[in-house]
């Protein structure tokens, strides 16, 4: 009892200073509900760029893949930051001085509205039916097992993962819809500093499990039983073999640190350039040790349950509730259900801007008021959050949850990345190489991965079993070796449509070289140490590969 009260108590907090925080905030007006006035400072930022991100389906998921795969997955991770350097030092300044609203935004000054449309369209559909969905079922995995639901309500796991889905997607959709991103932001700032207390807390607790009530003998056995799990590098069989790094995962994380809209919109919001390049290079920072939670957790469960979970993804909701001490079970849940929260209702918040602003604004009531954007906006929301509630529960099936998100990601991550890096490092390429681009990135992707790939693979596996071979290393090898790893196909697609979309622009270059205009909204004077900061971070992460490899 003593943990749901802790729970509650917590949750409640939260909400009533992120209600207490934004009572002020106009939101009646799109900057004011859209971007919290843009009135947001480096802290705010870091702290909801970091709990947007981390939430279950990354501490989840990740661990999970930790727990089958080892320290090689960590890319994910140590990449992130670099993502966020190259985003503050070169997209944030050009995204502050057009004055965005949404990404998207961009797109219809560079090309044209349809190309606008177009991305908005397929942010709003890889959100409905691939993210929320995830962070639904994701989160509800996570407190269905941390507090034991199925036993405590008498219900079997399918129906405990169901009202978890609804009940976080309900109060998810409170926040987001009715409170706007100030609100979404605030409560993510508290929930972040009770995450990272407690998400070290679960490795220090499952360490000292391991050495007998010290870190560092747990550390120490950890490393010495487990070799084969403190690799950077990963092989072949492997995620993240560690070639992709250099191909298509640099790709991802721009594209979700730099271009994605439910990230991108905390820096959107920023009250100038300088509050936004410290708030991303803030969250970089503390990102490069995001190993510590969403790693290693995984490598320590993978240890104390002798590899024998037959769910991966299980391994850290049962390691919390073997190693987390009873009385903080309560606090740990709570901070986890916010991060929960965060991303599901950072993601809706996102979703009701870019359906206000780049669909209804554009295409349904040119003529809409501000107030009138607004509560359109709010009932897509509130569609789109009952469509997700509906599909979450379905992702059971997909088999591991992080590897799940990542390669159904690309279908949209890709095409939108190169018209972005297109429209900003050239003046004459035309908006029909956008379309094309968009277009061709999606399709080619979904041929690829969810035709091809099958066939051959199914194809090498046949072979396989009429050769007599069938233990399970073998077999990883040969489905490997079948068919290109996912994340080259993103950088070989990407490729593809650069070329593409400049032989496009050579025949058939736009009448007039596209400029940018400053619309003065924010100070776009840059902070004066973001190259050397930047820079420092960099050198770290690089450090660390060499360290562990």
């Amino acid at each position: 009892m003593i943990n749901i009260i802790s729970f509650l108590g917590f949750t409640l907090l939260v909400a009533v200073i992120s209600y207490l925080a934004t009572r002020k905030t106009n939101e009646a007006s799109s900057d004011g509900y859209f971007l919290g006035g843009r009135s947001l400072t480096a802290g705010v930022i870091a702290g909801s760029l970091l709990l947007t991100n981390l939430s279950t389906e990354q501490i989840v998921g990740l661990n999970g893949s930790a727990y089958a795969n080892g320290l090689s997955v960590m890319a994910w991770e140590s990449l992130a930051a670099i993502a966020m350097v190259v985003t503050a030092m070169f997209l944030l300044p050009r995204y502050l001085k057009g004055g965005l609203t949404t990404v998207p935004q961009f797109l219809a000054k560079r090309f044209d509205v349809a190309t606008k449309t177009l991305t908005s369209i397929l942010f709003l559909t890889g959100y409905v039916v691939v993210l929320l969905p995830v962070i639904l079922y994701s989160g509800s995995l996570a407190i269905s097992g941390m507090f034991n639901i199925p036993d405590l309500l008498n219900v079997t796991h399918t129906q405990s993962i169901w009202i978890c889905v609804w009940g976080i997607g309900i109060v998810g959709s409170i926040y987001a819809v009715f409170g706007g991103l100030k609100a979404v932001a605030v409560s993510d700032s508290i929930n972040a500093i009770g995450l990272l207390i407690g998400g070290i807390l679960i490795p220090v607790f499952g360490l000292m499990a391991i050495g007998d009530g010290s870190v560092l003998e747990g550390i120490s056995t950890l490393t010495t039983e487990n070799p084969e799990k403190f690799k950077s590098m990963g092989s072949t069989t492997d995620p993240v073999p560690f070639y992709t790094i250099f191909t298509g995962m640099m790709l991802v994380q721009l594209f979700y640190w730099g271009t994605n809209q439910q990230i991108i919109q905390r820096a959107l919001a920023a009250k100038d350039l300088k509050e936004g390049q410290k708030g991303l290079l803030l969250a970089s920072f503390i990102k490069i040790l995001g190993p510590l939670i969403v790693v290693l957790p995984g490598i320590i469960a993978f240890h104390m349950f002798e590899g024998n979970l037959e769910n991966a993804d299980a391994a850290y909701p049962m390691l919390v509730n073997k190693v987390l001490p009873v009385s903080l079970l309560g606090f740990f849940a709570a901070v986890l259900f916010g991060a929960i929260l965060s991303s599901f209702n950072s993601v809706l918040n996102s979703s009701v801007t870019l359906f206000g602003l780049d669909v209804y604004k554009q295409h349904i009531n040119k003529e809409a008021d501000e107030r009138t954007v607004v509560k359109y906006g709010k009932m897509f929301g509130i569609v789109l959050a009952i469509s997700a509630m509906f599909i979450a529960p379905l992702i059971a099936k997909a088999g591991s949850l992080f590897d799940y998100l990542q390669e159904v990601n690309g279908i949209y991550s890709i095409p939108i990345l190169t018209i972005i890096v297109v429209g900003y490092l050239t003046k004459k390429v035309p908006a029909i190489a956008a379309k094309i681009g968009v277009i061709s990135g999606s399709v080619l992707y979904i041929l690829s991965q969810f035709i091809m790939q099958p066939y051959f693979v199914g194809k090498a596996l046949d072979k396989a079993a009429e050769s007599g071979i069938t233990d399970n290393a073998s077999l990883s090898l040969i489905e490997s070796q079948a068919y290109p790893h996912y994340l080259d196909v993103m950088a070989i697609l990407f490729v593809l449509n650069i070329i593409i979309m400049l032989l496009i622009g050579k025949f058939f270059p736009r009448k007039e070289a596209y400029i940018q205009e400053y619309t003065k909204q924010v100070d776009i004077t840059p902070w004066k140490f973001v190259n050397q900061t930047g820079i420092a971070i960099c050198v770290i992460v690089v450090g660390i590969y060499i360290y562990f490899s």
